[in-house]
């Protein structure tokens, strides 16, 4: 690839992957091709990532709501249960809330407002400025939301997500607050189904006296009459698959990652950094959607792509440290001091300003923004001279 370039990352078309399918042969066959008929030539440290539905797809990693509805049985009982803080969400929720809802007698579901965790709004937080509601405090039923706050579709779906919810199940009953605690007013059983701040919750909850707490993560662990399951994060990172089942995170992506590095490196002799990417961790800024509704961006990935980027802010050195430098001899030392950076400079001065995140949160969502979740058929990613700077 031409010195001209820096990272470039290309959706790889694949063939649809169904159960059964060996993902390792079908990515490094289609990578394989894409290299040979666009000329390109694969080096050490190149990437290829690889989207999470594809691998659990063709792990068959899927539970019905029957499944749900048994493992919910089994963990409470024939009791009204609270579900806390549920994402607003058709493909990532629906099934799930039908699932627990026909596992327990009565389902008490409770809404964050203004807006879920991800940050799909139920209502605008200036609506309720003008209504004098402090969120922080206040609790509602839905009848007593629904006179306050009549109009909750969603922005961009249209999706009026309280109606929705309730029309799931018959034994649905919505309440909403922002207190984990306000649950109990209802029953002492209680599923946390927040993502990132499940622990948190389930620790108020228990704390005010709940007398048994799961979270997600803790249902579908393991299978259920012959279904998927996944040890870790139990429904956590599941989508809609058919109109009775989902499609479960996939299990064992670490070995996934270090199969196909293997299977990569026999094809072309080349040792290419894998992976398996989610949702991005990146925000929409007008919708104010944080779009990373799985439990992690990245279930598995081989060791090179451990850590945090090193990296130096070159518009920095360029107004500061090398400000009396232009033209050719202004690039010479900014490589000079590229190539004698080490590693602990990212806490120095001049590395502020780059992004201090995980490499697999940076390639994840670069790869998720690359691919999509549409119909462009792109469900591998070949990343090229991402580890590569301005002095190499």
């Amino acid at each position: 690839m031409s010195n001209t370039l820096g990272t470039v990352s290309m959706g790889v078309r694949a063939p649809v992957i169904r159960q059964g399918d060996d993902l390792v042969k079908i990515v490094t066959d289609s990578v394989m091709a894409a290299v040979a008929e666009n000329n390109l030539t694969l080096n050490d440290r190149d990437i290829v990532s690889v989207t999470e539905a594809v691998l659990g797809r063709a792990q068959g990693n899927y539970a019905s709501i029957s499944h749900i509805a048994k493992d919910v049985r089994a963990k409470f009982g024939n009791e009204t249960v609270g579900l806390v803080f549920p994402i607003l969400s058709r493909n990532r929720f629906s099934m799930i809330l039908r699932g627990i809802a026909r596992g327990v007698k009565k389902l008490v579901v409770q809404l964050s407002y203004p807006s879920d965790e991800v940050g799909n709004q139920l209502v605008s937080i200036d609506e309720l400025d003008r209504q004098d509601i402090n969120p922080s405090i206040m609790h509602f039923t839905e009848e007593v939301f629904r006179k306050i706050c009549p109009d909750v579709r969603h922005r961009f779906t249209g999706v009026d997500y309280i109606k929705y919810y309730k029309e799931q199940a018959p034994n649905i009953e919505i309440v909403l607050s922002n207190d984990p605690a306000y649950i109990l007013k209802n029953t002492k059983f209680v599923i946390c189904a927040d993502i990132h701040t499940r622990e948190r919750t389930r620790r108020i909850l228990a704390k005010a006296g709940a007398e048994k707490v799961l979270t997600l993560a803790d249902l579908m662990t393991e299978s259920v009459d012959g279904s998927g399951y996944h040890p870790e994060f139990g429904l956590l990172g599941s989508n809609l698959a058919t109109a009775d089942t989902v499609k479960l995170f996939p299990r064992d992506a670490d070995k996934f990652a270090s199969d196909l590095q293997k299977s990569l490196f026999a094809a072309s002799g080349k040792t290419i950094e894998c992976m398996v990417y989610g949702d991005g961790a990146f925000k929409d800024p007008i919708g104010g959607i944080w779009e990373l509704a799985d439990p992690v961006v990245s279930p598995g990935y081989t060791k090179g792509l451990e850590g945090q980027p090193c990296e130096l802010k070159l518009k920095y050195l360029a107004d500061n440290d090398l400000a009396e430098f232009s033209g050719e001899q202004l690039t010479g030392e900014m490589k000079k001091i590229i190539a004698a950076k080490k590693a602990q400079e990212k806490n120095a001065f001049t590395a502020q300003g780059t992004t201090p995140r995980r490499l697999t949160d940076l390639i994840g969502s670069l790869s998720d923004l690359t691919s999509g979740s549409g119909d462009k058929g792109t469900p591998i990613i070949l990343i090229q001279n991402y580890f590569k700077n301005y002095a190499e």
